[in-house]
């Protein structure tokens, strides 16, 4: 069964999935976080605009998990897959100290009319369900 999930990016980055040329999302964190290990391959993502609505949604086309990260293995996840992910080096910069990656390939990213919903939290990832899926899953995406 697949999952779904409200992602939480800035402005820039769903511009860049929305025209194609930010194929692979990435979260880097210090500690595992709500999503890990339950992002699969088919599920939804719904991709909100930070402090916006959201303006599209994808497919998980693949995923992969890391851990036990160093700044050595960051730099080479940043070597090999930054063409697809898009960070700048300030990104990069900002999460040089994380141990856990979550890289995750987008497949047929898709704008929508903008959604508003009413999420008050600072989470930057929701793994949806039906106690909490902000009246997405009655929706016709």
């Amino acid at each position: 069964m697949s999952g779904n999930h409200l992602v939480i990016l800035k402005k820039h980055y769903i511009d860049k999935a929305i025209c194609g040329l930010k194929t692979i999302e990435s979260r880097l964190s210090k500690t595992r976080r709500e999503y890990w290990r339950k992002v699969r391959t088919g599920d939804k993502l719904f991709l909100k605009e930070s402090s916006g609505p959201i303006r599209a949604v994808a497919k998980v086309r693949k995923v992969e998990y890391f851990e036990g990260l160093c700044a050595s293995k960051i730099d080479g996840l940043k070597r090999k897959y930054n063409q697809q992910i898009i960070g700048d080096d300030e990104y990069w910069q900002s999460k040089s100290d994380s141990r856990y990656c979550v890289l995750v390939w987008l497949n047929g990213v898709r704008e929508i009319k903008p959604v508003r919903i009413r999420k008050k939290d600072w989470r930057a990832w929701v793994v949806l369900s039906k106690k909490e899926d902000f009246g997405l899953f009655n929706s016709k995406f």
